[in-house]
């Protein structure tokens, strides 16, 4: 069968789209011609025309929704408050009772990682709704004092700062640890403090100039003078056979004599800084320590009519023309 010329004309407006359907009306003059714009079904992007929920684009899936979790309730927050602030007192208490540099970093290293911990279980909780606020509080002076204490670990390593009621007494300094106890005020009814011991600002307690600390009986002929010309007090100690025999106190720019020496070969050993601790037996701040670099003998001899002893001066600061040079002393192996 052969189609006519003019209805091969226009078979290709039949298959070009079914959308544009005002285009072909010509096709059929006995039939009423379709109007309206042009549609197509589905939306573009989506195969087979299948409708795309609202939400994410790409998959069709509606927005997650995160259920805020529920706010403790009184006693759940209570025992949270507990379980995180014990070992934080606990590791205050210790580091309140360190008294030299021998533990002193392994306890602010502890007392970091304690706070640390509190700052991180708490975090994720949600308080009772009264005391929001509060928490958020608190949760902020926690993690103001365990960025300050984890600072301190640098004047421990270097020195300046020698015992652990001098890093507390820093601490207050900074006003750490008064924002602590603060925080601690405001969750009224919960327990919350966790500062175990009282704490005071530094302070900068000295002896007497010639003090005695300690000392065995001094029954002998000799004298023992030390010159402190440096720039902080110093504690000379004393040593003879290994035991501590003396100890005495001499000021900055300040010299003393300790008479009766008793006849023996001596080491002597001197600590400075500044603050002395009687308790802990150091000074607190900036210490350092330090053996004069040679024996001190004292010796008395008879010889007729004649009695010969020995007096030994001794300088703590350098001198011209010293002849003995001090050595330092790792902080451990200094006798107190």
């Amino acid at each position: 069968m052969s189609i006519p010329p003019a209805a091969r004309r226009l078979l290709p407006c039949a298959v070009v789209t079914v959308a544009a359907l005002t285009a072909c009306s010509a096709l059929t003059p006995e039939r009423e011609p379709v109007r309206g714009q042009a549609t197509a079904g589905g939306v573009v992007g989506s195969p087979g025309g299948t409708d795309v929920p609202a939400g994410n684009p790409s998959t069709g899936a509606s927005p997650a929704v995160t259920p805020s979790p529920a706010a403790l309730t009184a006693e759940a927050y209570r025992a949270e408050l507990e379980q995180a602030g014990e070992p934080v007192r606990d590791a205050l208490r210790k580091l309140a009772g360190t008294r030299g540099l021998k533990d002193l970093d392994r306890r602010v290293e502890s007392t970091t990682g304690a706070v640390n911990e509190a700052v991180a279980r708490l975090s994720v909780l949600t308080p009772p709704p009264e005391v929001a606020a509060q928490h958020g509080n608190y949760l902020g002076a926690l993690r103001e004092l365990g960025t300050a204490v984890g600072d301190v670990r640098w004047d421990v390593e270097s020195q300046q700062v020698c015992t652990g009621s001098a890093v507390l007494a820093d601490l207050e300094g900074g006003g750490d640890l008064t924002r602590l106890k603060s925080a601690a005020e405001g969750l009224a009814g919960y327990p919350a403090d966790v500062i175990p011991v009282k704490f005071s600002e530094p302070k900068n307690r000295r002896l007497s100039n010639g003090k005695i600390i300690s000392s065995e009986s001094r029954t002998g002929r000799g004298s023992l003078k030390v010159d402190n010309g440096g720039s902080r007090d110093a504690v000379v100690v004393v040593t003879r056979g290994g035991k501590r025999v003396l100890s005495f106190y001499v000021r900055k720019k300040s010299k003393t004599t300790i008479r009766g020496m008793r006849d023996g070969t001596y080491r002597v050993f001197y600590t400075t800084g500044s603050d002395w601790d009687g308790k802990a037996r150091t000074f607190s701040r900036s210490c350092e320590f330090t053996e004069f670099g040679k024996k001190v003998p004292f010796k008395t001899t008879y010889s007729g009519a004649y009695i010969r002893w020995n007096n030994w001066t001794l300088t703590l600061h350098s001198v011209k023309g010293g002849t003995v040079q001090s050595k330092p002393v790792k902080p451990d192996k200094f006798p107190k």
